[in-house]
């Protein structure tokens, strides 16, 4: 007797099975879980660190702050004037030394901030260094800011910018403290705005502090030593000091030994 034939339904299903059995799910079963953490597979899938880069990427940079003037302190700079876009640095190598170096510092777009532009040049300064309270005589010169306004000299103007002065009486002779020649020295003068009045010859003797208190304290020639209270520089270094500073541009010069500037 013949046995009834299965359907071909009923035998392929314990076949799948047995299929099924051998060679186990992976084919159709979830990827395993990625550990959170793993770099591109966040615990979100990789689109989670996408979007997290692409968040990351589209933040706003900081813009960069405005150069300042190396070597100076928040006390100093605070001290010059916001208009001022000029700046004649000379710092004293120390307290009492009559040893300096002087840099020429522009600020021509204020966003950019303060860049060199001439220096640095060697310099000198009263002969007993530098003081906060500067009285007649004491040859020390002033710490501190102040505005350059006039120019003057016994030569003729090389082309100076701010108003210029040229007298006779600018003539000097004599020797230094070294016994060097004071002749010339005066050829070129810059008046730096301690206890002078604005807007006139560095030959004015107006003193709005008194006497006592000195004055004629001017940016000059330099004669290879030490001054009594002034700043000086090499000549042909003037020539150039007169024909860059501008009034348009509100120049001042910072002067003081180095310690002193970086309060």
């Amino acid at each position: 007797m013949s046995l009834p034939r299965r359907p071909p339904a009923l035998l392929a299903a314990p076949l799948l099975a047995l299929a099924l059995l051998l060679t186990g799910c992976s084919s159709g079963a979830a990827p395993e879980k990625t550990p959170v953490g793993v770099p591109g597979q966040g615990a979100a899938g990789p689109q989670s660190d996408a979007a997290s880069a692409l968040r990351s990427s589209s933040s706003p940079v900081p813009a960069p702050s405005p150069a300042e003037i190396p070597d100076l302190g928040p006390e100093t700079l605070a001290q010059i004037p916001a208009e001022a876009r000029q700046a004649f640095v000379v710092t004293g190598e120390e307290a009492d030394s009559y040893r300096s170096s002087a840099v020429l510092y522009s600020r021509a777009d204020p966003a950019q901030g303060w860049e060199p532009v001439a220096g640095p040049w060697q310099a000198h300064n009263g002969m007993e260094g530098w003081t906060d309270h500067h009285v007649a005589g004491d040859r020390r010169s002033p710490r501190g800011v102040y505005t350059l306004t006039d120019a003057g000299g016994r030569l003729p103007d090389p082309g100076a910018l701010l108003p210029y002065d040229e007298h006779p009486r600018f003539a000097v002779d004599g020797e230094g403290f070294f016994g060097e020649p004071l002749e010339g020295s005066f050829d070129y003068v810059v008046a730096i705005n301690y206890n002078r009045e604005e807007g006139v010859s560095p030959l004015n003797r107006t003193r709005p502090l008194g006497l006592e208190r000195g004055g004629g304290i001017w940016i000059h020639v330099d004669h290879d030593g030490p001054t009594q209270g002034c700043v000086s520089v090499p000549e042909k270094r003037m020539e150039e000091l007169l024909r860059t500073l501008d009034p348009e541009m509100n120049p001042v010069i910072v002067m003081g030994d180095a310690k002193s500037l970086r309060r």
